[in-house]
């Protein structure tokens, strides 16, 4: 779903920061070579989590879904000198791609990148985040959001990808698919939170950011 005008939005991208090369390298892989390539972060939301990112100056990031490593390239650009980003994906079958793009990037002693089911892994870290981003399986987001909440500093920061599912969440008429009503309940639940402020932005396929009090 297009939310502005797309003159408008090509216009909000060329002023917005270039991304590097080698992201621009690694956007153009994925479009080629990989399955669903819109759910690549890209060019003006890679620029909104790098920006994100070094505002916070995290020393641990969470990211639930890698898909092609875009995005935790792009948070990686904020770490601290001492700071780790560890990301999470069960699909073995781009492990290959996605070690090649972190190895040539200048974060790759910085990029912990597991292959694993994020239900199962999540447990037993024992790191305290300051930033998470959550861009996995929606079925799972309520659950992941449970899962990392303890293990977010006061003050850190939970992004959540996804959470306007192409409008389909205002949506009144008909029946509803389980993807957008699972999307529907996270977004109420976040919006009923106490411990947290929150705010959602309608950038690309929508952004709710989360900090923790």
């Amino acid at each position: 779903m297009e939310f502005i005008d797309q003159a408008l939005d090509d216009y909000c991208c060329v002023h917005t920061s270039a991304e590097s090369e080698l992201l621009a390298k690694l956007n153009r892989d994925t479009h080629v070579n990989v399955l669903q390539p819109r759910m690549l972060s890209g060019h003006f939301q890679g620029r909104l989590l790098s920006l994100l990112s070094k505002m916070i100056r995290p020393e641990r990031i969470l990211e639930i879904g890698t898909y092609t490593g875009y995005s935790a390239l792009c948070m990686a650009e904020g770490l601290t000198e001492n700071g780790k980003i560890i990301t999470l994906d069960i699909n073995a079958q781009l492990e290959d791609f996605v070690r090649s793009y972190i190895e040539e990037s200048d974060y790759a002693s910085k990029i912990d990148y597991r292959i694993c089911n994020a239900m199962e892994e999540i447990p037993h870290l024992e790191e305290q985040f300051d930033l998470v981003f959550i861009d996995a399986d929606k079925m799972n987001y309520i659950n992941y959001y449970n899962l990392v909440f303890n293990k977010v500093k006061s003050g850190g920061y939970i992004l959540s990808d996804n959470v306007l599912w192409s409008g389909k969440v205002i949506q009144t008429e008909g029946k509803i698919d389980k993807d957008t009503q699972l999307l529907k309940d996270f977004n109420d639940l976040i919006q009923n939170d106490s411990r947290v402020e929150n705010i959602l932005l309608p950038i690309r396929d929508g952004v709710m950011i989360a900090r923790k009090k």
